[in-house]
């Protein structure tokens, strides 16, 4: 092999390593400020898994203007947001069967638009129009909750389970604000 096709290969090799590196430290720089969080529910037969990226407030108005009101919000950072659930389930008392789905909100300041889409995406914005990548066509399930205030703060965004009664709860929480999703087992 002559000496020009072996530059080349390796120049190419450097080029795809070096790339491959570059990706890796600047993911591991946006994790910093909006770190990943895996949570499983799990009650009886039923289970429950949530991906998503946790930001900060940072002293920062969330609603309203980090996060406008009226726009379709990814609900956390970076990736979509996803919601697995192993059987069919009624959120709010409408249907959604078993799969793996995106978690999308529509924030207003006194009730929230809870969208579930079938699709997956590799990040949680349109990186040319920096709006959400949600395709309305996949939307599987969509409800409108109430907001509920909070006496406290929580700076870092927050998804966690409650259960009372078989009626399972998914709270979505950032700064003053608190969504309650009921979740209840579909029989």
């Amino acid at each position: 092999m002559s000496r020009k096709p072996r530059y080349a290969i390796t120049a190419l090799i450097v080029l795809i390593l070096g790339s491959i590196l570059v990706f890796f430290i600047l993911k591991n720089n946006t994790k910093s400020y909006s770190p990943e969080e895996f949570i499983t529910y799990r009650h009886e037969s039923l289970k429950i898994n949530v991906f998503y990226n946790r930001p900060y407030k940072k002293d920062r108005v969330i609603f309203g203007e980090l996060v406008p009101f009226g726009e379709v919000w990814r609900t956390g950072a970076n990736e979509a947001t996803t919601f697995e659930v192993n059987q069919d389930v009624l959120i709010d008392g409408s249907l959604l069967e078993a799969g793996k789905y995106t978690l999308w909100t529509i924030p207003n300041e006194k009730s929230w638009k809870v969208i579930f889409n079938k699709k997956m995406y590799a990040w949680g914005i349109d990186l040319n129009t920096q709006k959400a990548a949600r395709d309305e066509a996949f939307d599987a399930l969509v409800l409108e909750l109430p907001v509920m205030n909070s006496l406290s703060v929580t700076e870092q965004f927050t998804i966690h389970f409650d259960n009372k009664n078989d009626l399972h709860h998914m709270f979505l929480s950032w700064d003053k604000t608190l969504i309650a999703i009921p979740i209840k087992t579909a029989n």
